[in-house]
């Protein structure tokens, strides 16, 4: 019985990639105005966790059903959030940090992080499998493909969970690090 990387859950980091992408592309919004700019942050309702273990990508409008996000959630365009745990997912040499998202105020930390770098999509994941192994994280074994979308689940003690999906275009990989760590491992 195998629990994880199943097809589905591959399918699911498939739709993440698809939907960072999309959003990290800045167009301008229906009314016309630009789109927020590196100094602008602001705070939004939680990533929505994906299956097994991956997140979504960040959201970066705010929740219809309440005007106040939830404390400690926060979510900007082009920087880095306040906060961001570089320990716990750092910034690959070059990148340039498309969107990210931290939310520490649940038992379950949810950290988001969508990138873009000059480099092969081996790289990326020598970068990141070296960096979470490090941190005690185990690669879950399975395919690590989905279409042309690489993608790769960590796992690490009772449920802390990192998903790192990367899609190659002209020499540039677009990556997806969603994560679901206990709140007390995130510093």
């Amino acid at each position: 019985m195998k629990l994880f990387g199943t097809p589905q859950s591959r399918g699911f980091a498939l739709l993440a990639v698809s939907v960072a992408v999309a959003a990290s592309a800045c167009t301008p919004s229906p009314g016309g105005t630009a789109a927020p700019s590196p100094s602008d942050v602001s705070t939004s309702s939680t990533p929505a966790p994906a299956a097994s273990g991956s997140t979504s990508a960040p959201e970066t409008t705010a929740s219809t059903e309440s005007a106040t996000p939830a404390p400690g959630a926060t979510a900007t365009v082009n920087a880095l959030v306040p906060g961001f745990p570089e320990q716990l997912i750092p910034v690959m040499p070059k990148t340039s940090v498309r969107s990210s998202s931290f939310d520490k105020s649940a038992a379950l930390a949810t950290v988001a992080l969508v990138g873009t770098v000059k480099a092969p999509p081996e790289g990326v994941v020598d970068y990141y499998k070296t960096s979470l192994e490090a941190q005690g994280f185990k690669l879950v074994p399975g395919p690590e493909a989905v279409g042309n979308v690489t993608s790769l689940d960590f796992i690490r003690g009772d449920g802390e969970t990192v998903n790192v999906s990367i899609r190659q275009k002209e020499g540039v990989s677009t990556f997806t690090i969603g994560a679901n760590v206990a709140s007390g491992s995130v510093k």
